[in-house]
């Protein structure tokens, strides 16, 4: 144990930086017993020291850039959010020796490998375990426990604010619109919601686990991305009546056999779709986040727990900030990006995927066959098909096998072309049923 204290930066002083200070307050004896040596906050940049009471006031200061340039710092917490002035101050912050723990999912999933040429550069580290699920430890197992592994799938629910809105609608058979006020009169839902409900937010996540996973460079640019805003109660409904349940999914895959392994690639994509009630993700409800991973040796494995909010993701800062303080105590530096395999980056249209499509038709003969021929055109095939109704109240539900997204978008534009088919109801992607 050592009596020199590590100095530690905090950018940012929001819901998540002031549980940060609170927990290196509280916990400063225990810290300090689990790295080898006390930490000390050094200085908190925010933009108006005034709205910061419960913090002191000599700690605070508005020269953020001055602050990370300081000579007698060690350490630099970020939890400001946004690209820039974030991304300017952290390779400042690496460039001058400090190591660095960030929470910004926004800036890793964009500029991820700069951030880590500085900081190999540097010999320093960056650590971001709260940039993605909160508390849920989850980053490090990908880059470091299952380093020896290979694993072909992670999969999983990465933003609270929408898995709370489905999880009402399913729960109570409320609308989009209902269930996203309740959202945002309980907090979990920002005022200006669209980075979550649009899926901004989970492809920054899935860009960044997608990364790790898979030893490749996968930016938020790469991700598919499709929002909640057009899932209706009758798709709720619908998923219902095949056993399902309609949830944002973040989806990281490994696409090929791997013989030889330049055949194979990766598929990054965030959509809602129709999950199977027995699926482990099915029952993950409210605002928790939960993330499947696959292994060729580890198996299935799940991760699950708060995704957000300032105590939890504090929880994530103060354990990337104690493994980075351990590292300059040892005078040692942890692992660096590993982006060895640079598999391609499949596009959408080339991902194998499977459909739901509720189809309004008319009530007479012929109807499937025409209906079963637009698939067949598209070479995809239909694994189930429900007729409801009779009369002008005709649909037809049919869920396909995989088939390459584009083969299956072709064909759902065919079926709004048939005079058989009066209206193309809904279309969701299914996921966790096999082929």
């Amino acid at each position: 144990m050592t009596d020199r204290p590590l100095r530690v930066a905090l950018l940012g002083c929001g819901a998540v930086g002031t549980e940060v200070v609170r927990l290196l307050r509280e916990q400063s004896a225990d810290l300090a017993a689990r790295i080898g040596a006390p930490l000390e906050l050094a200085g908190i940049a925010v933009r108006r020291p005034s709205r910061h009471p419960e913090v002191p006031q000599e700690l605070l200061t508005t020269d953020a850039a001055g602050l990370v340039g300081r000579p007698d710092l060690d350490l630099v917490v970020e939890v400001i959010g946004g690209l820039e002035p974030a991304r300017s101050l952290l390779l400042t912050a690496m460039r001058t020796g400090k190591s660095v723990v960030s929470a910004n999912k926004a800036l890793l999933a964009e500029d991820g490998p700069l951030l880590y040429e500085a900081a190999r550069d540097a010999g320093v580290d960056l650590y971001y375990e709260a940039a993605v699920a909160g508390a849920i430890p989850l980053l490090r197992p990908l880059r470091e426990s299952l380093a020896g592994d290979r694993l072909t799938r992670v999969m999983g629910i990465v933003n609270g604010t929408t898995n709370y809105i489905l999880s009402r609608m399913d729960e109570t058979g409320a609308g989009f619109g209902e269930a996203l006020e309740e959202a945002t009169a309980l907090g979990y839902a920002e005022a200006d919601p669209t980075s979550d409900i649009d899926g901004f937010d989970a492809a920054a996540k899935a860009a960044i686990l997608a990364s790790l996973a898979f030893h490749t460079r996968v930016t938020a640019s790469d991700v598919h991305r499709e929002g909640i805003g057009e899932v209706t109660a009758a798709d709720v409904a619908s998923a219902k009546a095949i056993g399902c349940t309609v949830k944002l999914l973040a989806i990281c895959e490994r696409v090929g056999n791997g013989t030889p392994a330049e055949l194979e690639s990766v598929a990054v994509r965030v959509h809602p779709a129709m999950l199977p009630r027995t699926h482990p993700l099915a029952g993950v409800g409210d605002a928790f986040n939960a993330v499947f991973v696959e292994g060729d040796a580890a198996g299935q494995l799940m991760f699950y727990g708060r995704g957000a909010g300032g105590a939890p993701t504090a929880s994530a800062v103060l354990g990337d900030l104690v493994a980075i303080a351990r590292n300059r105590v040892a005078g040692r530096q942890g692992p660096g990006e590993s982006a060895y395999a640079d598999l391609r980056i499949r596009k959408m249209g080339e991902t194998p995927t499977r459909y739901h499509v509720n189809l309004d038709v008319t009530d007479r003969s012929g109807v499937l066959a025409a209906v079963a021929t637009a698939f067949a055109r598209h070479d995809v095939s239909i694994s189930t098909v429900r007729q409801e109704g009779r009369g002008d109240d005709a649909s037809l539900v049919i869920v396909t096998h995989t088939a390459p997204d584009q083969a299956l978008a072709d064909t759902v534009a065919d079926l709004r072309k048939l005079d058989v088919v009066r209206d193309v109801a809904s279309v969701m992607r299914v996921e966790g049923m096999g082929g």
